[in-house]
């Protein structure tokens, strides 16, 4: 009777071995998971710990600088002082770091909303509109004050158990060092922080703490100036707070942009510049608008540029406020940050004489022959007067350079505005006159390496009807009901823009006798910027190279220059003996006599002769535009020098005495 306990020993053996078996195979099954996680599973795992873990924080590169052509800065980095906190610290802290902020901004001496701003991310729940919150990453150490003095920010650092996590460190900013006096804003720019279009634009090449170029050079080389930023990858617990770092790449500073401004130049042309408008202001003239500029004629270089209203771009310097901007911008302060250089037109007045001569040779007039300086001619049933009404009877062309007779134009235009069949010409019908103004770059961009470069305007037969196209249907309007708000105080203007616009509704398509004798006198509806004008009597110093103006010669890095080669943009079909003969013209033009006679009195024209040409243009509702385009020496051309000053009165009076100003300056500097 013993077999009983044999079978429960059985019995309990078999059970043994069914939870061994299962227990083996569970391991089996257990290091079977182990090995498909670490060889088959491992690197998409570990890469996805990493990146669930980790996060990229943008270190951003050093702007390159804005040089002069000796290497003096017109646009360096200054760096402010920072004081920033630890987001860990705000995140432990019972009440979120309000006892910290208040005890940081005590010691700085700042109101601490401005600072309790700054600790919240722009765009959540509670932050305070930019630019008083946050924008940046979160990754990164907060910074709550800009701008502090550094010696009370230092002091936090002195006490670690009273201020923990507080830091202290130096950021970059813009700064204006004014070499030699030089301003130079409307060449400079500005900048400022990029919006979401840009960032989202770039394709990861612009961040959202990036600054980038507004205006001005700082736009047209941004890419240069930028660099590349740098990055490091940071590993951060469930709460987003940063407990290490895993690796990092250096960001690499922009290249330097050198120009070829020079900067003891560059002070004194706007000075002159400034002189011009304040002289004009005393002959009780508005003066509200003006511009200078010198060109190298050999290569288009940019020595020196001058707008008028200026600023100082410190203003612009750690961030501009809304307010300050919109200061720059006003109507009412004359809009300063508008650059009269690039963006603003003006009539060319006399100073576009220089076209008309080689454009009616060509049309068939005499280079030698004699022509009538009258006081007055009456074409198509209108009396034009010469300047101030003055005839002085048959000169030759050199002489109507000289006093800058109108009424010989006049003459010269209608004959070739006859010949191209008058009112029934064609639109395509080829002028003589517009063909030489396009000829020399007027009517489209210089191509300056500056943005916002206005096109001026060639009104030709093409551009009359196009205009008319556009403005038939408020011409129209106008021709019955009048301008009522004009005549409220000018009544004689306002019965004259109405009979104008009867005539716009009906014929103001034709390109009448009266707009090919304006033109040829660079009045009427044409439109050029200085820097055109420039390049025009750049090309007659020449011989006739039209140059790209450049204001930029290179970028500089450690690792070397490059050079911004000169870009030769078209020559003018100009034949040598009109060529000759008109720089001869420009030459007495400023001697005894010519109408820049008085403005060059006393300068050394033996050592450094001077040419040129006034100009004084009339624009309807405001006073006249005072010019003058000059160039020297005439005995081997180097710089042309153009001032223009938006109602400034006469050219002779206003504008010659800056470029005689501007000339002394590059004869003192010995350029």
């Amino acid at each position: 009777m013993r077999v009983r306990p044999r079978r429960r020993t059985r019995r309990r053996v078999g059970v043994a071995g069914v939870v061994l078996v299962l227990l083996v195979t569970l391991f089996g099954l257990l290091l079977g998971r182990l090995g498909q996680l670490q060889l088959v599973q491992g690197p998409e795992l570990a890469r996805a710990a990493v990146t669930f873990n980790t996060r990229t924080v943008t270190e951003q590169a050093l702007r390159g600088r804005i040089l002069d052509r000796t290497g003096a800065p017109f646009v360096d980095n200054a760096f402010e002082t920072v004081v920033t906190v630890q987001r860990s610290v705000l995140v432990d802290a019972a009440d979120g770091g309000r006892d910290l902020v208040t005890r940081v901004a005590a010691a700085l001496g700042l109101p601490f909303d401005r600072l309790w701003g700054k600790t919240m991310l722009c765009g959540t729940v509670g932050a305070p509109a930019a630019p008083a919150c946050f924008n940046g990453s979160p990754y990164v150490p907060i910074p709550v004050a800009s701008g502090v003095d550094a010696r009370r920010a230092l002091t936090l650092l002195e006490q670690p158990e009273k201020f923990p996590g507080v830091g202290v460190a130096a950021e970059p900013v813009r700064s204006y060092p004014h070499p030699d006096g030089a301003l130079a804003p409307h060449l400079l720019g500005w900048v400022a922080r990029a919006d979401a279009e840009e960032v989202t634009r770039s394709g990861g090449r612009i961040g959202a703490e990036d600054v980038v170029g507004r205006s001005g050079l700082e736009a047209q080389y941004d890419a240069v100036l930028r660099g590349t930023n740098g990055a490091t990858v940071v590993s951060i617990d469930p709460r987003g707070i940063v407990t290490g770092t895993v690796g990092s790449t250096a960001p690499v500073p922009g290249s330097d942009v050198v120009t070829h401004l020079d900067a003891r130049l560059q002070a004194r042309t706007e000075a002159a510049l400034a002189r011009a408008v304040a002289s004009a202001r005393a002959q009780k003239l508005r003066a509200d608008t003006g511009a200078a500029v010198v060109v190298d004629v050999t290569n288009g270089a940019v020595v020196a540029a001058a707008s008028y209203p200026s600023y100082d771009p410190s203003v612009f310097a750690g961030g501009i406020t809304s307010a300050d901007l919109a200061r720059l911008d006003d109507e009412r302060s004359g809009t300063p940050l508008r650059s009269r250089l690039t963006a603003e037109t003006f009539p060319p007045a006399s100073t576009f004489k220089v076209i008309s001569v080689p454009a009616a040779v060509n049309a068939g007039a005499d280079l030698k022959g004699t022509y009538d300086c009258s006081a007055n001619v009456s074409v198509g049933g209108h009396v034009f007067n010469n300047y101030e009404s003055r005839g002085f009877g048959p000169i030759d062309l050199h002489k109507t350079l000289v006093i800058s007779c109108d009424t010989v134009f006049y003459r010269l235009a209608y004959a070739a505005w006859l010949a191209q069949g008058g009112l029934a010409a064609p639109v395509t019908a080829p002028d003589p006159f517009v063909s030489m103004a396009k000829a020399f770059g007027l009517g489209q961009r210089t191509g300056i390496d500056v943005p916002g470069e206005a096109a001026g305007r060639v009104p030709d037969r093409a551009w009359k009807e196009q205009y008319w196209l556009a403005t038939r249907t408020e011409s129209c309007k106008r021709a019955a009901t009048g301008y009522p708000e004009v005549a409220r105080t000018d009544r004689a203007r306002a019965d004259y823009l109405k009979r104008l616009a009867a005539e716009n509704c009906t014929t103001g398509y034709q390109y009448r006798a009266g707009d090919a004798v304006n033109f040829s006198i660079g009045q009427g509806d044409t439109a050029v910027t200085i820097l055109q004008m420039a390049g025009v009597y750049a090309a007659i110093a020449n011989g006739g190279t039209l140059w790209q103006p450049q204001v930029a010669a290179a970028y500089r890095s450690p690792a070397g220059t490059t050079v911004i080669p000169p870009k030769r943009v078209g020559t003018v079909p100009l034949r040598a003996d009109v060529a000759a003969y008109v720089r001869s013209a420009l030459g007495d033009v400023t001697r005894p006599g010519g109408s820049a006679g008085t403005a060059f009195k006393g300068f050394p024209q033996g050592r450094y002769p001077v040419a040129g040409k006034t100009g004084t243009g009339e624009v309807f509702g405001k006073q006249a535009t005072a010019w003058f385009a000059g160039y020297g020496p005439t005995t081997k051309p180097k710089y042309a020098v153009v001032v223009v000053v938006g109602q400034g009165g006469s050219g002779s009076k206003v504008a010659a005495p800056a470029v005689r100003q501007i000339f002394d300056a590059i004869l003192a500097l010995g350029l």
